[in-house]
């Protein structure tokens, strides 16, 4: 059950990141360095999700 809610907690992180994202593009005074790095924090999580999925990381 613990892998289950780890889980859950990614992908509410991953929305919150896609959410701040889509504000940040829509506003065309964010800094590129804000967005590059709500990319790269949004990639991390997605790659995290993905790697529990398939069994190929471990929580410590």
């Amino acid at each position: 059950m613990a892998l289950q809610a780890h889980l859950v907690e990614l992908e509410r992180k991953h929305k919150v990141l896609e959410s701040e994202l889509h504000d940040a593009l829509l506003h065309l005074s964010t800094d590129d360095l804000r967005i590059v790095e709500l990319k790269r924090r949004k990639l991390m999580v997605k790659d995290q999700i993905e790697r529990l999925r398939n069994g190929s990381d471990t929580i410590h």
